[in-house]
C-alpha cells in the first residue's frame, strides 16, 4: 500500500456545502500549544511582542495584499486572534501555490503576504489534479505564513496550531455579537477559554 501524504490523509473540517469563497467569516488562529507568542495582557490593555505587532499590522492591511480580502475588525489575544473576515470572489486574482503550484512559480522565493491560491475549482496540472483552496484558506495561509517567516528572519521561536477555526457569519444579529465579542476580548481576557 502506498504512504498516504499529509494533505491526503487529514480530512477537512470546513463544511461542504459552503465554499468559503464569499461573505462574512468569524476567524479565530491560536498559537502552537496556546503559547502567548503575542504578548500579554496586564490591567485589560495587551502589551504585543514583536510578532504580536506584525500580526496585527498584517490584520490591518490584508486588503493591500489580498485584493478579495478586508478584514472588518480583529483582535490579537496572547495566544490567538480573531477577526471578522469578509470575502469577494470576485476581486480574486488567482495563481498557483503550494497546494498547486503552477512550474513557473514552483521555484520562486515568495517573500510577503502577497501569494495568492486558485478558487476551489479542480484543473489538470501536468496530468496531476489539483483541489484549489478556498479564498478564506487561502488567506489564512498566507498570513500564518507571513508571521511565520517574520518571526524566522528575526530569530525569534514560534509556532501555529495547524487548523484554525471559522463560522460563517449568518445575519445582522450574529454579525453584531461577534463584533462585541472581539471589540471586548482583551477586556474579559481572564473568562476567556483561551487563557
Amino acid at each position: 500500500m502506498k504512504p498516504m501524504n499529509d494533505m491526503q490523509q487529514r480530512k477537512s473540517p470546513r463544511a461542504g456545502w459552503l465554499e468559503y469563497n464569499d461573505g462574512r467569516y468569524f476567524v479565530t488562529v491560536c498559537t502552537h500549544e496556546r503559547q502567548s507568542f503575542f504578548g500579554e495582557i496586564t490591567n485589560g490593555v495587551i502589551t504585543m511582542t514583536k510578532v504580536g505587532r506584525c500580526l496585527d499590522g498584517l490584520l490591518s492591511d490584508a486588503t493591500s495584499h489580498q485584493s478579495y480580502i478586508r478584514v472588518l475588525q480583529h483582535v490579537v489575544m496572547p495566544n490567538h486572534f480573531h477577526a471578522i473576515v469578509e470575502v469577494d470572489s470576485g476581486d480574486a486574482n488567482v495563481v498557483g501555490t503550494r497546494h498547486g503550484v503552477s512550474a513557473e512559480n514552483r521555484n520562486k522565493n515568495i517573500t510577503d503576504a502577497s501569494w495568492r491560491v486558485p478558487t476551489t475549482d479542480e484543473r489538470m496540472n501536468g496530468g496531476i489534479k489539483i483541489k484549489r483552496l478556498p479564498l478564506l484558506s487561502t488567506y489564512i495561509c498566507s498570513l500564518k505564513a507571513a508571521v511565520t517567516r517574520y518571526a524566522r528572519a528575526n530569530g525569534i521561536p514560534f509556532a501555529w496550531q495547524s487548523r484554525y477555526h471559522d463560522h460563517a457569519i449568518r445575519g445582522v444579529d450574529d454579525n453584531n455579537n461577534i463584533s462585541q465579542y472581539i471589540a471586548n476580548n482583551v477586556l474579559n481576557w481572564e473568562k476567556d477559554c483561551f487563557y
